[in-house]
């Protein structure tokens, strides 16, 4: 069996590593990938990034199974390409993918079967939005509709604050299109949780919750990021939590996935705000999540192409998934300056060497240089380790880092530190 992965970061690298423990399958590609991929077992890198070229390259080798990690190709339709012409492709289809692609569209969606969200407006011009702001308290929340690598989104704490977003947004469109559209809600506050999901349309199964810590700084302080380090399971996503995460989120999502004939097999990303009043849903990502992938998927024990298979056949109903016991923690490595102003290209010291029980290494923003592995991204690798509870992973992660080194090299120091 041959697979194709599509995407190049630290996602990618931990899909194709879990791939490889599986002897069945014969030969893994990544599309673009990166060096960290060919360290691994029967896996090698494509540099291909366009559809098209994507769509020949997978006819021509008989690829019998397409994971896609671009919510960008997503968005653009590449699982209704591939499918039109008979290749098997894991992921949403384009009218799918909205979910992602599109906040407005995704907030109507939760509005109109009932699921749990905040309170919202969605406008595209500007003196409207101006003028809501005379009917809100703060702080609230603005949101670029489109897809805007994680950096869309302004939490402004007074009027001068949100004036400034909109006009960024709907008049510099600093996010070109993805901006063109934008989102007013609710401030929340409480606790975040990310679950990912499998699901055939029919069915969902949540895989074992997570918590991203966004912001740069240690106490989820500065600017927000892709995502700092990722612990799981989610110590705040008690049996209560969850329940209410089933009732009032999941369920009326998959009888909107129903009524609206939405027809795929691939994933759906929770991400949720625990709060005081109940469990909101914030968003929906229509992708495995970097870098919680990087977190849940050393603690999978049942084979991720067994639980894929299943979804593509519309048999996830028969799939009861098991996990080991403990936790992980995952902790990224990113170039100081990031997310702002970073440079590339120093070299990095330790991937190679680097083999130590119950602990993972995904990079990422990594390329090669000659011989060497430089930085090439701003979050660059992650550092994942298990453990028999949390903070068992987050003293094994934590010590790893030291054993992996490029110039300017920053980490939060409080992964996973919970305050219950």
């Amino acid at each position: 069996m041959k697979i194709l992965i599509i995407g190049k970061g630290g996602r990618e690298h931990a899909l194709a590593w879990k791939f490889s423990q599986n002897s069945q399958i014969e030969r893994i590609f990544v599309a673009e990938g990166n060096p960290g991929c060919e360290l691994l077992p029967r896996v090698s890198n494509v540099k291909l990034n366009k559809i098209d070229e994507l769509l020949e390259f997978a006819k021509l080798q008989q690829i019998d199974l397409t994971i896609v990690g671009s919510e960008e190709l997503l968005v653009e339709g590449i699982v209704d390409q591939f499918e039109a012409v008979g290749l098997t492709i894991f992921g949403p289809n384009k009218q799918a993918a909205q979910l992602e692609g599109s906040k407005a569209f995704a907030k109507e969606f939760m509005n109109k079967y009932g699921i749990k969200t905040a309170h919202h407006e969605s406008f595209t011009d500007y003196a409207a939005a101006l003028k809501y702001l005379d009917k809100i308290s703060y702080p609230i929340v603005i949101k670029a509709s489109g897809l805007a690598a994680g950096k869309g989104v302004v939490i402004a704490e007074d009027n001068d604050q949100a004036e400034a977003a909109l006009a960024s947004m709907l008049l510099d469109q600093v996010f070109g299109e993805s901006g063109s559209e934008v989102v007013i809600e609710e401030y929340l506050v409480g606790v975040e949780a990310s679950i990912l999901s499998f699901t055939d349309s029919e069915t969902i199964i949540p895989l074992i919750s997570a918590k991203d810590h966004k912001k740069i700084g240690d106490g989820e302080t500065g600017l927000n990021t892709g995502g700092m380090g990722v612990i799981a399971p989610n110590p705040y996503v008690t049996a209560e939590v969850n329940q209410a995460f089933i009732s009032d989120i999941l369920e009326p999502t998959l009888r909107g996935i129903k009524a609206e004939k939405m027809n795929f097999a691939g994933v759906i990303f929770f991400g949720l705000m625990i709060t005081q009043h109940g469990v909101y849903l914030l968003e929906y990502n229509m992708r495995l999540g970097d870098p919680e992938t990087q977190a849940v998927l050393p603690l999978l024990k049942t084979d991720l192409l067994t639980v894929i298979d299943a979804a593509l056949n519309k048999k996830l109903d028969t799939v009861q998934l098991e996990w080991q016991s403990g936790a992980t923690c995952c902790v990224v490595l990113a170039s100081g300056g990031y997310p702002e102003t970073f440079h590339k290209g120093h070299p990095i010291r330790g991937i190679k060497e680097f083999n130590h029980d119950h602990a993972q290494l995904f990079l990422a923003g990594v390329s090669s240089q000659g011989n060497e592995l430089v930085t090439s991204g701003g979050r660059v690798l992650n550092v994942v380790a298990h453990g028999k509870d949390l903070a068992t992973a987050r003293q094994n992660t934590y010590k790893l880092l030291d054993s992996v080194y490029f110039k300017d090299c920053y980490c939060r120091k409080d992964i996973g530190e919970i305050n219950l």
